[in-house]
């Protein structure tokens, strides 16, 4: 029975996972869960589980949560709160399993103390690949714990990977859908509205991620993750635009084997790969092979999607500027979603700030979190500027 922890629980992966866990009782039970400030939705999860500890984003919510707890008969329930409690959370003696989906990098510190804590990482957290990386990477390897990626592109890679051996592989090639916009013509780009930005023609995700989706920074980020996880360098990892989302990522091996992993567009396939790994478990997952009727692949357009060239720029020099990119988009796409800048100012304002970040690679966790801060400074300051630019030529 592997004892789980989720960070992020409340949201789509949190709640996936407490899905997969339900349905097989005998395999998982839940340990401790992590969320952030969706009281209801933390209580309703800690009635129904009864976790040994739960954290929430702040001391007062703390208190109203173990108030609430205790008047519904659950006082032997710990509530925590902050990093503290999310490092809590994350590395409680009888956790075997951390799944890591806190958006964002809120819950870097804990991933990071999970890995020194031995436990075994399922992450589906883009940012704490892209920010911390090479530092989290150094520290499982050498403590022999397991990196476990639960995004769909980089389950699949790991899944294909399993037919060969490491020094086999030519290359990886992560499928993209190419969002709404794949087709739309770029003198188009610039009246792009958030509403337009915000329906993806696959999948149902969060506001930051879809806009991610939109412009591929998120295909970007996945580059990123993937040098890290597979020990490979930029030039290996490719991306193909794949507008059905059938098969998730493709491994082509050195005698010209390419290997691909297509499944159904469910996150629970991916948890539950990484949950039960080395083990395959059966599940009601299906795939329906008329999907398979039509598979188009093109190669990603540059001009149109200006922050994949940026985010293969980053991955080649590593370290900060792998840490600026997230930070900045993240940034720029919140500006863009309360239509401060338009779509194009995106990627306008990730280049900035690309442009203004000297190379380093920080070495602690702390030296992270500064440069993140730091990279989000020049971000706001760029903003500012365009914004000061605009009323200029509006006179």
């Amino acid at each position: 029975m592997k004892q789980i922890a989720i960070l992020g629980s409340t949201g789509s992966i949190g709640t996936s996972t407490l899905d997969i866990i339900e349905k097989y009782p005998e395999r998982f039970s839940v340990a401790a869960l992590a969320a952030g400030k969706n009281m209801d939705a933390v209580l309703e999860q800690c009635l129904r589980w009864r976790p040994r500890v739960v954290s929430v984003a702040t001391e007062e919510l703390a208190e109203k949560t173990a108030s609430r707890l205790k008047q519904s008969g659950l006082q032997e329930v710990e509530v925590v709160y902050g990093t503290e409690g999310t490092v809590r959370v994350a590395t409680l003696p009888e956790v075997d399993f951390v799944v890591s989906a806190i958006v964002g990098v809120a819950g870097l510190e804990a991933t990071y103390a999970a890995v020194r804590a031995g436990k075994a990482i399922g992450l589906a957290n883009k940012e704490a690949l892209v920010a911390a990386g090479e530092i989290l990477v150094r520290e499982a390897r050498a403590a022999n714990v397991p990196l476990l990626p639960i995004d769909s592109e980089h389950n699949a890679v790991h899944q294909c990977m399993r037919a060969g051996e490491k020094s086999e592989v030519r290359r990886i090639w992560l499928t993209a859908s190419g969002g709404p916009f794949r087709t739309l013509p770029l003198d188009r780009f610039d009246s792009i509205t958030v509403e337009q930005a915000l329906r993806h023609p696959t999948w149902v995700m969060g506001r930051r991620i879809t806009i991610d989706s939109a412009t591929m920074l998120n295909k970007g980020l996945e580059i990123i993750e993937a040098c890290r996880l597979f020990d490979l360098p930029p030039s290996a990892v490719k991306v193909t635009i794949h507008p059905q989302s059938t098969v998730h990522s493709l491994v082509e091996y050195i005698d010209g084997s390419i290997l691909a992993q297509i499944s159904v567009t469910d996150m629970r396939l991916p948890i539950l790969y990484a949950m039960s790994y080395p083990e395959r478990v059966a599940s009601d997952l299906r795939f329906d092979m008329a999907a398979l009727g039509q598979l188009c692949f093109e190669p990603p357009d540059f001009d149109r999607f200006p922050c994949l060239r940026l985010a293969y720029e980053a991955a080649e020099k590593g370290g900060a500027h792998c840490i600026a990119l997230n930070a900045a988009d993240e940034i720029a796409v919140e500006a863009f979603l309360n239509k401060s800048i338009p779509f194009t100012g995106i990627a306008r304002t990730i280049e900035e700030v690309l442009e203004a970040t000297p190379e380093a690679h920080p070495a602690t966790i702390q030296e992270v979190l500064a440069s993140d801060k730091r990279a989000r400074e020049l971000a706001r300051e760029a903003l500012c500027r365009a914004g000061n630019a605009a009323v200029s030529d509006a006179r």
